[in-house]
């Protein structure tokens, strides 16, 4: 291999790991990001090594999207991203004699031994997640403080068991569980705790199942203290998977084991769940996550730029709060990309600078249909007023239109049904759910409301 060659890769992957350590952080780095290994360059594919198959799927998991846009920005012609277990160090002297242009081998750095105490099956906690690092306001202060009393507990709670967090995406619901998982860790470390996606616990299942060791698997889940279940809604429709898990849940309970159990919508609204199941999930303590507000968002930028250490001009922080107001990962998102972009470039920070690194994302933000813009249309077209849809009038005329609106809100925004349902007037989540089957049904057996649905839709995506 041209060593000349070699050295300008070794020199791009350097800066790929300067990236990903702004990017994600000094604490994520250390713990996972640094085990990174650039092994392999072929065609459009870099392949990374990684010493074993715990760190592999957590990385595949949370930040296969950062190294790869690391990757491209340092290697354009890059498409696709291998990560690999080999946790043994490569021996380049015998790869060497390959042509360059078909691979390029780098040695590996076998990592340093990291606390990894969680059990097996479970997932380790991302130390960015901390109750300290959480900004509370109206919108998940109830979530919030559900979650410190569970943490901090030494014993279940009456009432709080499960603990059950929902909301839309990005709006905190993983960092409470990794908060109370860090927490417990802390203050009380004889507890077991195990936190793992409800997507790991179903191929965990069907594992077992397949290996024919399904004693094993059940008393990895039922030894615990504290079992937290991070999108339940992923099993929804899996029968077998949703048999294991009600087994698994009933066996906590009544071993008064804590659980806590995170989702995108309410127990009941799990159409695809069981009735047995859902009616468990809703026997504790259910606590919603609203859509953000625009202080909580300001919060959330401030502190992170406290924790990243950098000073960003305060026009652009109240900016970036009143532009992206979908979720938090979102937010925190644009920032990383503000202030890379600001260290990478040595350009100051500046509201224009920022519009200018941002005018993709901002642009898709404009297009972004509201529930307000909703309820203008449908108002507009059924020649009601916009008060209307804020009304607790019944009448037909009223009604269906309100009806319809609400259903375009679940449609065409990320809107949970609690959030929608306020935005019409305080209504109950079970008022907008038989509101969106009600017009679904309708759909089905009414041209012209399917014509009008349709119609509605086009005009507000246009």
């Amino acid at each position: 291999m041209n060593s000349e060659l070699a050295t300008q890769y070794q020199s791009l992957w350097v800066r790929v790991q300067a990236r990903l350590k702004f990017s994600c952080g000094e604490a994520v780095y250390r713990s996972w990001l640094q085990h990174l290994v650039l092994a392999e360059v072929e065609g459009n594919m870099v392949s990374i090594h990684v010493p074993t198959r715990f760190i592999r799927e957590w990385v595949m998991s949370h930040y296969l999207n950062e190294i790869l846009a690391a990757c491209k920005q340092e290697m354009p012609q890059l498409m696709h991203l291998d990560v690999r277990v080999k946790p043994a160090t490569t021996n380049v002297t015998t790869l060497q004699q390959k042509p360059v242009e078909e691979k390029l081998l780098l040695p590996t750095v076998l990592p340093a031994k990291q606390d990894l105490d969680d059990m097996p099956s479970g997932a380790v906690l991302d130390p960015r997640y901390r109750f300290s690092s959480f900004v509370v306001d109206k919108s998940n202060e109830l979530a919030f403080a559900a979650a410190q009393r569970v943490a901090e507990s030494p014993e279940v709670i009456p009432g709080c068991n499960p603990l059950f967090l929902y909301g839309g995406v990005g709006l905190g619901k993983t960092h409470l569980m990794h908060a109370i998982g860090w927490h417990i860790r802390a203050h009380n470390p004889k507890r077991k705790v195990m936190y793992l996606s409800a997507e790991k616990f179903m191929y965990q299942f069907i594992s077992a199942l397949r290996q024919r060791d399904i004693m094993t698997f059940k008393e990895q889940f039922r030894g615990v203290d504290v079992l937290m279940i991070d999108d339940v809604q992923f099993i929804c429709g899996k029968d077998s998977t949703q048999e294991e898990f009600f087994h698994t849940f009933n066996a906590l309970i009544d071993q008064n084991k804590q659980l806590v159990i995170s989702c995108d919508r309410s127990p009941s609204d799990l159409e695809e769940m069981e009735e047995r199941v859902r009616s468990r999930l809703g026997w504790g303590l259910v606590a919603d996550i609203n859509a953000t507000t625009y202080e909580l968002r300001l919060g959330v930028l401030q502190m992170k730029c406290e924790q990243i250490k950098v000073s960003v001009p305060k026009d652009v922080l109240e900016f970036l709060a009143r532009k992206i107001p979908s979720n938090i990962r979102e937010l925190e998102g644009a920032l990383n990309k503000v202030v890379a972009h600001s260290h990478l470039i040595g350009r100051q920070i500046t509201l224009e600078s920022t519009q200018d690194i941002l005018s993709d994302l901002l642009r898709a933000k404009s297009r972004a249909v509201t529930i307000e813009d909703i309820q203008k249309r449908v108002a507009e077209h059924c020649n009601i007023r916009i008060s209307d849809m804020h009304s607790a009038r019944r009448a037909r005329q009223v009604a269906r239109p309100r009806q319809m609106a609400m259903y375009l809100s679940k449609k065409l925004t990320t809107s949970s049904l609690p959030e929608i349902g306020r935005q019409f007037g305080g209504k109950d989540h079970t008022t907008v759910l038989h509101a969106v089957r009600k017009v679904e049904e309708l759909i089905s057996q009414d041209r012209i409301i399917a014509e009008d649905i349709r119609l509605l839709t086009r005009i507000l995506e246009s």
